[in-house]
């Protein structure tokens, strides 16, 4: 891929190119869905430049690696949901499936048995790079939503909604790992107050 000119004035009128040259108007559900997806990016691109900036850590380090890994990844899935199901070429074209799926449910388990069990919800905070995880969290959730209102009105394969279900709860461990980290004690949500 060469771009020799990043402004087109195709979406001036409110209209883009979808992967395939297929027009549609820059509302429409697939754009909400691989919008939702760029901008998951974008955020984690952000919490790898925090946690790069404040620590040498092993662990850190691996977190880092996992998030630019991820990032690819979203370009993948980005690149399919802006491609209608009839236009998609799985021989050429690179996509999320159970490999990912599987490799984010193992870094899970992984944190998972080395964290303290959870009595009540973590509130967002602590240390800069533990809330941009929870934003990813969130920005992940809203993407999925947007996927599941793209395959309720168009064809999309299913490893696309269960890829960003699991990561949504990758960053969320990711948060809780990256206190841990850090020596941030949680803040758990206090119920009555």
């Amino acid at each position: 891929m060469r771009l020799d000119k990043i402004y087109t004035k195709i979406g001036d009128g409110g209209t883009t190119l979808l992967a395939n040259g297929e027009k549609t108007g820059k509302s429409a559900q697939r754009i909400e869905a691989y919008g939702a997806i760029d901008e998951l990016n974008s955020f984690v691109g952000l919490l790898v430049d925090e946690l790069s900036s404040h620590s040498n850590n092993d662990d850190i380090s691996h977190i880092i690696k996992s998030c630019i890994l991820i990032q690819n990844e979203l370009f993948d899935l980005g690149g399919e949901l802006a491609t209608p199901a009839k236009a998609l070429r799985l021989d050429l074209q690179k996509v999320v499936g159970p490999a990912e799926i599987s490799r984010l449910e193992l870094e899970m388990d992984t944190w998972t048995s080395s964290l303290p069990p959870l009595k009540n919800f973590v509130l967002p905070g602590g240390c800069k790079a533990n809330s941009l995880a929870h934003v990813c969290r969130t920005v992940a959730r809203r993407a999925e939503r947007e996927i599941v209102r793209l395959a309720a009105e168009d064809e999309i394969r299913k490893d696309c909604q269960i890829y960003v279900n699991r990561l949504s709860d990758w960053f969320f461990l990711a948060s809780r790992s990256i206190s841990k980290i850090n020596g941030v004690p949680e803040e758990l949500w206090k119920q009555k107050r």
